[in-house]
């Protein structure tokens, strides 16, 4: 139909979408001769003039009618259930132990496992003793949590590699909110470890003690024990109720830079031992420039023999560090300097007498044998439950981690949440028997792994060496001085700050993952460690959310000749449909991000609510009044003459990338359908998920789920393409039938 029949019927070219040929009528008649095509076209699809195309049809499953509370009570009634084979199979999930080691094979394991078990056990003797002074506890406390933690983990643990027992960055937690605690009881800070041990004389016996000595080991270790106690009952029941997931938002970015920012705080905390100085322990926000600071003010002070042992010590165990590292393909065992360092340190200081002669600070009489065993202090339970909380996460998520990457990589599998449980066991239990928190430990892990461990019975030998220096050796470490203990623990901090050196390859693979550890690190090292924790997760969080309130949009292409649509900002030669625009939306639609969909949708396509405004906005300029006769009848109406006819008529969305609408996406869906239906655009959704269409079919999206939704881009894109050539047909059929109709 040419434009001047189409004046000289009183119609006029409708503003609409792109190569859609759509005509208005003059505003008395527009509805009713719309009705009347509207029935004609369905009149000649009835008659299959106008064939639709073909839509590809799936009959989804039948969701069951189970509610709630016959889902509960089917659950307790699994549960409650009690058999012989139930019961056993609960005791061997328990107890893993029951199950591998009557299977043990001697002749292939026994080797490897004896083995890393004496070389874990002699480097965690002076480790332990360290560690100690870490955590303000005194030595022999080091030597008990190593003890019972490789006892423990060795008949509940899962993974076959992992070493458990004292680490860095727990004990710097623990020695925190003991340093707390004890100002708070008012006793004095400014030893955080009693150079005398427990007892007053020199003695072994456990029970001579002096009251006020006992009072404050014993107070420093039962606030140790309390927290330890609190963290295993937090881990337990992470592990009873099935919430190991709270892992998962502590990524490896985050839990590097915190490890990294926490290795400041330990190096600050370790530095007065180098230099022989007695300062008090700062804690609270600060801390580490509030130390620096009370090293630099007393830097005068500085014992001169202490000084010259830390940097011998230091121009030994690093180069050997390297060199063990660099040759441990070659090297059956590493060497372990630091047990050679610490009985050549010990040797030289109790011949050469420098407590005596220099003042330097040694580790003090170290009893032998074990200790009563006494429950937590109930009445810190208050005091310190909140610091539980952010030590017991960090303990099972570095245990879990661990262990799941070193079965992995030996291929075996481990119970996520047996592990839980293991650990968090690991903590109960021992904190009746004056022991710290523990969790597994990376670099003793790797040394476990690299001189032949097979099973968990290496730690049983590791358990047993470290027996054998609590009955008889223990005392032997009297002379030694708290410097080369410092030393020890600043050396094996060089993995944690070796991480500056991944920093470029993590910037080139994950900008956002860097941002992460930076905020980490440094919230860890210069606020504290709990809150750097804190930050840390909750920016991630926010970088998450950040990545769905802005996510990547695009219009896509057709590769030529197949079926594929890709993105035409990331690839070349893409097919554009002509009138059709095929927008794909990276992230769930959900309230943050629904206000972006929109408007990058409107911008990528055209935007709906500027076009209806501009149609009325010409509809009002542009108005030219004729007489139309229809049906005898003289009507004066208005004609909107367009001289620049939309060319887009359909919009198909892919949401391959939606995984989940809510509310606000669901409203925001029908505006964006209802603001391009006004218009004359119509609106597909293709390739949703079955959230999604759950979702859609819940809202009312659609009455009919053939009328807007499609299984693939090219189904919609073929339906549309097919649509609006028999549409134009039909509807110029439907014109002059109803013109017709008009003129009788």
């Amino acid at each position: 139909m040419s434009l001047e029949n189409t004046e000289q019927h009183g119609l006029s070219p409708k503003d609409s979408v792109e190569g859609n040929d759509q005509y208005s009528l003059p505003s008395g008649i527009h509805l009713e001769l719309e009705k009347e095509s509207s029935t004609d076209f369905r009149e000649l699809e009835a008659n299959n003039q106008c064939r639709q195309y073909p839509r590809i049809h799936m009959e989804p499953q039948e969701k069951s009618n189970t509610n709630f509370k016959q889902f509960v009570i089917k659950k307790l009634q699994k549960s409650c259930q009690c058999s012989p084979t139930k019961a056993k199979n609960t005791i061997f999930g328990f107890l893993p132990v029951l199950q591998w080691l009557p299977k043990y094979d001697l002749k292939k394991n026994i080797l490897g496992d004896v083995m890393s078990g004496l070389i874990v056990g002699i480097l965690l003797v002076p480790q332990s003793i360290a560690y100690s002074l870490l955590a303000g506890q005194e030595p022999i406390y080091g030597l008990y949590t190593s003890f019972f933690a490789s006892i423990i983990y060795f008949l509940l643990g899962t993974s076959r590699h992992i070493s458990v027992g004292i680490f860095g960055i727990l004990c710097l937690m623990i020695g925190e909110v003991v340093d707390r605690e004890l100002h708070k009881a008012g006793y004095d800070t400014a030893h955080t470890a009693l150079s005398s041990g427990v007892a007053s004389d020199k003695s072994t016996s456990l029970n001579q003690t002096s009251d006020w000595l006992c009072d404050r080991s014993c107070y420093a270790i039962a606030v140790g024990s309390t927290v330890t106690f609190m963290a295993g009952v937090y881990q337990v029941t992470m592990g009873f109720f099935q919430v190991g997931f709270v892992s998962v938002y502590l990524s490896d970015a985050l839990l590097s830079g915190f490890v990294t920012g926490a290795s400041f705080t330990i190096l600050t905390s370790q530095a007065k031992y180098l230099l022989g100085l007695s300062l008090p322990r700062s804690h609270g926000v600060g801390s580490l420039i509030t130390t620096w600071t009370h090293i630099f003010r007393n830097i005068h002070k500085t014992n001169l023999c202490d000084l010259i042992t830390s940097l011998l010590c230091l121009l030994v165990l690093l180069p050997t560090k390297e060199l063990n590292e660099h040759f441990k393909s070659k090297l059956k065992a590493p060497i372990p300097t630091e047990l050679i360092v610490v009985v050549a340190a010990t040797l030289a200081s109790h011949f050469g007498k420098l407590n005596e002669k220099y003042n330097t600070s040694i580790a003090g009489h170290i009893p032998t044998g074990f200790m009563p065993p006494r429950a937590p202090d109930w009445n810190l339970i208050p005091s310190v439950a909140t610091d539980a909380i952010a030590i017991s996460i960090i303990g099972f998520a570095i245990t879990v981690s661990l262990s799941e990457m070193f079965a992995k990589k030996h291929g075996y599998t481990v119970k996520a949440n047996q592990e839980m449980y293991a650990i968090g066991f690991c903590n109960i239990i021992p904190s009746f028997f004056h022991c710290f928190t523990t969790s597994a430990a990376l670099a003793k892990t790797l040394v476990k792994e690299s001189t032949g461990c097979q099973t968990q019975l290496s730690s049983v030998v590791t358990a047993l060496v470290l027996l054998l220096v609590l009955l008889v050796i223990a005392p032997l470490f009297y002379s030694l001085q708290k410097s080369v203990l410092g030393v020890i623990t600043i050396v094996n901090l060089r993995g944690a700050l070796r991480k500056f050196r991944d920093l470029p390859k993590m910037w080139r693979v994950n900008r956002m993952d860097t941002v992460i550890w930076f905020v980490t690190m440094l919230s860890s090292a210069l606020i504290s460690t709990e809150i750097g924790l804190l930050i840390g997760v909750c920016f991630s969080m926010f970088c998450v959310i950040l990545r769905t309130q802005m996510p990547v949009s695009s219009l896509l292409g057709m590769v030529e000749d197949s079926e594929i649509f890709e993105s035409m900002s990331a690839y070349k030669n893409l097919q554009a449909k002509p009138g059709i625009k095929i927008f794909r939306f990276v992230a769930p639609l959900y309230y943050i991000n629904k206000e972006h969909f929109k408007s990058v949708l409107y911008k990528k396509t055209v935007n709906p609510v500027l076009v209806k405004a501009a149609q009325k906005k010409a509809a009002k300029k542009n108005v030219k009044k004729e007489p139309v006769n229809l049906g005898g009848i003289q009507h004066q109406v208005s004609v909107q003459l367009s001289h620049d006819p939309l060319e887009l008529h359909t919009i198909v969305i892919d949401c391959s990338a939606i995984q989940f609408l809510d509310t606000a996406g669901l409203h925001t869906l029908k505006e964006v359908r209802r603001d391009y239906e006004a218009i004359g655009i119509h609106v597909l959704l293709a390739e949703c998920n079955p959230s999604v269409k759950d979702s859609l079919a819940r809202g009312e999206y659609c009455k009919n789920e053939d009328e807007n939704l499609f299984y693939s881009v090219h189904e919609a894109v073929a339906f549309a393409e097919e649509t609006q050539n028999q549409k134009e047909m039909c509807i110029l059929n439907g014109w002059s039938l109803s013109n017709d109709k008009l003129n009788k």
